[in-house]
Order: C-alpha cells, then structure tokens, then sequence
C-alpha cells in the first residue's frame, strides 16, 4: 500500500505541473497565432500622420517574390454610439477603428474566418420578420385572396374556428377589420411555414425585396466581406462591442431581448478626432454607418474594442484624405494635391518565408519606394531617419503583449518547480517507513553477503520505479484533465444534475457500509468510511449548490484575453517534468537507501 502511496504522489505532482504549463503554453501560443492572424507577418507603421502613396507602396511590396499580399489600414481611436438606448447598456463605446480594403484585408488576414454570423439567429428572424410584415401588412393584404386570409383565421384561431366550414370562416373574414387582419398577420410571422403558406410566392417576395437577408444567408456572409449593406458603406464590429451579446455560462452567446437587439440589423454613429499635421486637434467627425456583421477573433481585447471600416469613410473622418489646395487669390487654381495616407500597410508572407526573411524585402521594397519619391519630387517618410516609421515583424509589434506572457509563463514554470521538493519529501518520508517496515529484511540481506552497495542500489532502484510509474500516470492524468478542459469548464458553468446525485448516492452508500461493517471493532475502517463519506457528500452537495445557483465560470475571456480555454498539451514541458521528476524520486530515495545501508545486520534480525 505504501508504495502506491508514493506513486500517486509522484502522478499528482507532474499532473498539476503539466496542466499549469500546458494552459500557459497554450495561452502564449494562441497570443502568437492571434497577432499573426490579425497583423499578418510584417506591418509597416507611420501613426497619426499616414504614410502617402501607400498604393505605390503596397505594389512595391506585393513584386517581391516573399509577400504574398499587402493592404493599407487606417488605425485611429474614436467612439461609437450604439443602437439600444441609454439606461439599458452603456450608450457609447470608446473603439478602436480599422479603415481597411475588406479585399486585400482578408488576403492578409483570417478576417473572411472572424465573420460570427453566417445567416440571421432564428430568434431575430422571428422578431424582424414581425416587423415586415408589420410595416408591409396593408401591402400583403390587398395582395391576398380569400382563401388566404381564410388560412390565416384557421392558424390564428385554431380552437375557435375547429371544425367551422370554409363558408362560416369566410363570414368571419369578411367581419375583421383590416388592423384586426394586420395584427393576426403579426403574430403568425413568427412561424416562418405558416407564414410562408399564408402569403404564398408574391407575398414572401414583398418581404424579400425588403429584408433580402432573412432568405438569402449568403448576404449576411457578403456584407461582412464588402462592408456594405443594401449598398451602403457599413462596419463590421467586434462581438463583444455589443453589450447586447451575452456570453453564456457554457461559453455560447445569446442576444438580448430574444435576439431582437442583433446589431447587423441596426446602425451607429462613429465620432473621431482627426489631428492635424503638426499635432493639433480639428473639430470632430462623424458618420452614421449601418452594422453589416460581427467579428470573433478569440481575442477578448480585440473583439471588445476594433470596429472594421471602409478605408475611404476612415480617411475622411480622420482627414487623411486626398485633398487640394488651392490658390487663395484664384479658387479654381490647384496649387498641389496631397495624396490619400494609410497609417499602416500589413503584410503576409509566401508560405515558407518567415517572418524575418520577409522584413528585410519590405524594407528593401521600401526603401525602392522611397528612391521613387525623391525622383518625382514627392514627400514620404524616411526609413532610418523618421523615428515615426516602423517596419516590425508582428511579434516584434507585440512585443510588449508577448514579452510578459512569456515572463509570466516561464515564472509559473519556476514556482511550480518548487512541487518536485514536495515530491521529493513525499518520497523520503514514504521511503523512511519502508526502511522501518523492511528492517528484518535488511538485516538478513546484509547477513548473506549483500553490501552497503548492493543495498543502496535495491532503494535506488525502487525509487526509480516509483518514479517512473509516476511520471508516466501523471503525464496520463495531465493529459486527460488538459484535454478536457473544455468539457470540465462546461460541466462547472452547467453541472448536471445527476452527477451531484451520484455523489450523494456513493457517500450514503460508504456510511452504511462503514456502520454495518462497525462490528469488527477496528477503528481505522471506520475512521476511513467516514471521511470518504463525508468527501463524497461535500462534492455532491457542493456540485448541487453550483448548479442551483447558475454555475461557476472558471474561463472568464474579459481576464484571460480569449473567449476560449487552451486544452493542447505542452509535450516538451511534459516529458521534461516526467524526467525532473524521475530524477528527484531516485535522489530522494538517496536518503532513506543510505539509512537502509547503516543498519547493523545483527541489530536488524533482533528487530521486531
């Protein structure tokens, strides 16, 4: 029993060890595999005032065999007035706005991979369908013959008119008024069968011409990927821009007011503060914009912040526009014309160049750029000498995001460590106790000729087997609990009800096996049965009081960045743990196998 005491603790050990790494390895990667998802690998930067010609840019970039593609963006803060009104959420959001060409972004990007709605919520197909057939009620009925609106009082009224002929329905219809039939027609659009039936191709058509989206998912798809909707320029937001999406306990989104407050389906106006080239604020822009969808990076910090503009709407709010001026004495004299600016141009790589390959042929394409503007006596910023511009790989430019994660990961690594001295102390005090337990033995071992030696190797070997076994369950139970974390986040936010019951089940279970085995008089059954009793009974009640009071969430994505858990083992950090702690149960053992090697073989076979 005592030796699989030793192995358990070993297992548990490595488990917690490998677990913690794992989620912090798995955290940093998904911070590397966001930044480079979002930025691509290179981003060429000049803040506030843009880099001029960018298109010149963007072409001498994308010749080089290294770059796949290129897009300009236009980066800015500003603030977004929302749709719902103030009292129920927070009015105004302070965002981050994105100009940028959908086209070339999404070459660059996994943007076209972001879009979260891929047709309209059933929930708020329901509510918007309500609100057509509402606005366009006078329209479908003059369009309906009777038969129709006899459908319609048989769905509407099924217990009333049960059993009731044509003839007698069609007195009734005669005797609605026309808001009588408007609201009937009201309440059966919820029913998208029913009201299909009802106003048959013409009238549904009326309702497609008006709201294309509720049949045709695709549009919601293109809208995103344009940024338009009905033809206008619109924005894409991030998901959690919205308070009206609610993240759930079990990590799904629902929308508030039984999905009537979808964004895509509204608009808002976005107000920024353009600066001037020297530094100075202008008077506020504004522009009302329709929501064309909703993005999901994964990364909270993002998702809760960036809104996805055309790259002409954010030009113009920021003043980073093409623009003329003009001779003061003779308006229709054009003195020069400033070019369209970008204050970033992102950059992908061809598969199989990485990151710093790729900088360095920006950097050559750009300084070609540079050579092609002072030739045609045009202004742009200068490489190495404008501290402004920047060419940075994408980790580079998250450097001070990266930087402490990986901090943070390798301090968890060495806080952690410190349970292989647990492990270790584990080891000795079980092995000290083997020493004892094993003392006559010892004694005839020594007696027929072993050696000091030869029995500091037995322990030595013992402990390594220990160790071996478990490292080798630890690395099993860290693996089964890291690649389950989904499921074990799931089960907390929304335990089943059964589960508790089990518990509670089991711990009833051990108490009546403990009372009625209590007759041998041994007290450590009964010691025993008690305490599993009561564990059982804790887990179980504690698992009850959870689910009763909504669930807990461990994973809350506004802390840890991410809407979702890392749950990919760090198999380099797991077989190390394994071997530090193989290593330090074979050290341990050390100590009790030299006390073990100093006992007297005369004294040993007189112990009892």
């Amino acid at each position: 029993m005592i030796p699989f005491l030793a192995v358990f603790a070993v297992a548990l050990c490595v488990a917690l060890v490998i677990v913690v790494i794992s989620v912090m390895t798995g955290f940093l990667d998904m911070v590397r595999s966001s930044g480079k998802t979002l930025m691509g690998d290179v981003v060429v930067s000049y803040p506030i005032r843009g880099i001029p010609d960018y298109e010149r840019l963007v072409a001498a970039i994308t010749a080089k065999p290294e770059a796949a593609a290129a897009t300009p963006v236009v980066d800015t803060w500003g603030l977004l007035r929302m749709p719902y009104p103030a009292g129920d959420a927070k009015e105004s959001e302070q965002i981050q706005i994105w100009g940028i060409e959908p086209a070339s972004f999404a070459a660059v990007t996994g943007f076209a991979d972001t879009l979260k709605w891929k047709a309209v919520p059933e929930d708020t197909a329901a509510d918007m369908r309500w609100d057509l057939v509402r606005q366009h009620a006078s329209e479908l009925l003059d369009g309906m013959s009777e038969s129709q609106k006899v459908l319609l009082l048989r769905l509407t009224a099924r217990d009333e008119l049960d059993g009731a002929t044509d003839d007698v329905v069609r007195r009734i219809v005669a005797k609605e008024s026309p808001r009588d039939l408007q609201n009937r027609l009201g309440l059966l659009s919820f029913n998208l069968a029913d009201i299909t039936k009802v106003l048959g191709p013409e009238g549904i058509a009326v309702l497609a011409e008006a709201a294309p989206r509720l049949w045709n998912p695709d549009i919601v798809i293109s809208d995103g990927l344009t940024l338009k909707r009905n033809g206008r320029p619109a924005m894409v937001s991030g998901l959690h821009v919205s308070k009206a999406n609610l993240r759930t306990s079990t990590g799904d989104y629902a929308i508030s007011a039984g999905g009537h407050w979808w964004m895509p389906r509204f608009q808002g106006t976005l107000t920024t503060l353009p600066i001037d080239s020297r530094g100075g604020l202008l008077e506020p822009e504004s522009v009302i914009l329709p929501f064309a969808n909703e993005f999901s990076s994964g990364v909270y910090i993002i998702d809760q912040s960036r809104v996805m503009v055309p790259i002409e709407t954010v030009q113009r709010l920021t003043h980073l526009d093409a623009s003329e001026r003009v001779d003061p004495d003779d308006p229709t004299r054009v003195l020069s014309t400033t070019p369209a600016r970008a204050t970033m141009v992102l950059v992908r790589a061809t598969d199989g160049v990485d990151a710093e390959t790729l900088q360095a042929a920006v950097r050559a394409a750009y300084e070609e750029f540079e050579q092609a503007a002072d030739k045609a006596g045009r202004k742009v910023p200068l490489l190495g000498r404008d501290p402004g511009l920047g060419i940075l790989t994408w980790e580079q430019q998250n450097a001070s995001f990266i930087g402490p994660v990986e901090k943070e990961r390798e301090l968890m690594r060495t806080l952690f460590s410190i349970v292989y001295l647990v492990c270790g102390a584990l080891i000795v005090a079980i092995f000290w106790a083997i020493v004892y337990e094993k003392t006559r033995d010892i004694g005839i071992l020594r007696s027929i000729g072993a050696t000091r030696i030869g029995i500091v190797h037995i322990f030595l070997l013992y402990g390594l087997f220990v160790g071996t076994l478990g490292a080798l369950g630890g690395i099993g139970l860290g693996w089964l609990v890291t690649t389950n974390m989904e499921a074990i986040h799931e089960s907390m936010s929304d335990p089943p009800l059964w589960l508790g019951v089990a518990f509670l089940v089991a711990a009833a279970s051990m108490l009546l096996w403990t009372i009625w085995n209590r007759q041998n008089g041994k007290l450590l059954p009964m010691l025993l049965g008690v305490l599993g009793s009561l564990v059982l009974a804790g887990i179980g009640v504690g698992e009850l009081l959870i689910r009763s009071s909504g669930g807990i969430v461990l994973w809350d994505p506004a802390v840890y960045y991410f809407t979702e858990i890392p749950h990919t083992v760090d198999w380099t950090s797991a077989w190390i743990t394994a071997g530090g702690a193989v290593i330090c149960s074979v050290i341990a053992a050390a100590i009790p196998a030299a006390r073990a090697a100093d006992i007297d073989p005369v004294g040993a076979l007189r112990y009892e």
